[in-house]
């Protein structure tokens, strides 16, 4: 089914059959149509025509030309045989033309449109996230992207799947660099690797790093073993969802209300209040400032929880007021939507905060 998606309001615009469908249609008639007038010359040959004739006669005669009989006059056994001819092959020869028609507008001219217009929608976009794979998690990352205003694009290799995806998206293998050169990775702030096995996946990655050093790469793995590798590979992140799945379901049974808060502050578009990472830019007012000045900018009832070092993998939590805030620090703070977005301009973030 042929699905294309544009840059706004997400329409698809979806063919009404399959091009193999189409195709395997199409041969099917035409085998049947040269069934057709091998019958109709063989019958006019056995009735005394010959070869030439015959060719002609049953052409004129399925096609519904009718130009004039080539003997004159017919007698029965011509009129009752080329009667039957016409019955049964008009109807192939309307068949093989729906069929070709059919192929033509829906196949060939369709999908040469689509993908100029898909094409045209995905060199206009910049800073948006790839994901690869759309799968079940893929599926969730990509909503969950969209959701916080982040501009997504879909790669998958099987066109069935990607008949529901709401997004623009690509149909292809996403290890190809033709095919992430095509959905724009030198403009993309993230790629989300989520394929069907690790194998794939770490492939991506390994072709991703390669095309665009500066890229946000989030992978998944389905074991263990496959998280290092992912990271050699050049993954920033590497997310195993049965991890997580197992931690979370621990969190629930044990601290069930913690568990609902975090969910609501990160995922809620409805609360009041939300938690947000905020990166300090250079030349920016919190450059050089101390965690003491920087929690005077977050405005009243905002709460500065943690602040993670340039280079550092660890937080430090509730930081010490006097601590020196620098250029590629990042925050984690908690407060409505208003006191994030004037720490994020204090920051000197360009991001349009929702």
């Amino acid at each position: 089914m042929l699905a294309l998606a544009d840059g706004r309001g997400y329409s698809r615009i979806v063919g009404s059959r399959d091009t193999k469908s189409i195709t395997r249609q199409l041969v099917q008639s035409v085998v049947a149509l040269l069934l057709v007038l091998l019958v109709g010359v063989v019958g006019y040959v056995l009735l005394g025509f010959n070869l030439l004739d015959a060719a002609y006669q049953t052409v004129t005669t399925v096609t519904t030309v009718g130009f004039r009989e080539v003997v004159e006059p017919f007698g029965a056994a011509e009129k009752i045989f080329t009667m039957a001819l016409v019955l049964f092959g008009v109807g192939v020869v309307l068949y093989t033309l729906t069929a070709l028609l059919s192929l033509i507008i829906e196949g060939w001219v369709g999908d040469q449109w689509g993908r100029r217009r898909m094409q045209k929608t995905i060199d206009d976009m910049s800073g948006h996230a790839i994901v690869c794979g759309w799968g079940r998690v893929g599926r969730a990352a990509a909503h969950q992207l969209f959701k916080s205003g982040q501009p997504v694009l879909v790669i998958d290799a099987e066109r069935n799947r990607l008949s529901d995806c709401p997004y623009p998206h690509l149909l292809g293998d996403a290890t190809r660099d033709e095919v992430l050169n095509r959905a724009g990775i030198d403009r993309a702030r993230m790629l989300v690797a989520s394929l069907g096995t690790d194998a794939l996946t770490l492939f991506v990655t390994l072709t991703a790093r390669a095309l665009n050093p500066d890229l946000t790469i989030i992978a998944r793995s389905r074991v263990d073993d496959t998280e290092q590798k992912l990271l050699r590979a050049g993954a920033d992140r590497v997310v195993n969802p049965q991890r997580i799945g197992g931690n979370r379901i621990a969190a629930f049974a044990l601290q069930p209300h913690v568990t609902d808060f975090l969910d609501v502050a990160m995922h809620d578009d409805e609360v009041e209040f939300q938690l947000e990472q905020v990166e300090v830019h250079r030349n920016s007012a919190l450059e050089g400032s101390t965690v003491r000045q920087a929690r005077s900018l977050e405005g009243d009832g905002a709460l500065l929880l943690a602040l993670r070092p340039q280079g550092s993998g660890e937080f430090r939590t509730n930081p010490d007021p006097d601590t020196v805030v620098g250029a590629g620090d990042v925050v984690i703070a908690i407060g409505t939507r208003e006191q994030i977005a004037d720490l994020g301009r204090a920051a000197g973030s360009s991001r349009k905060w929702r």
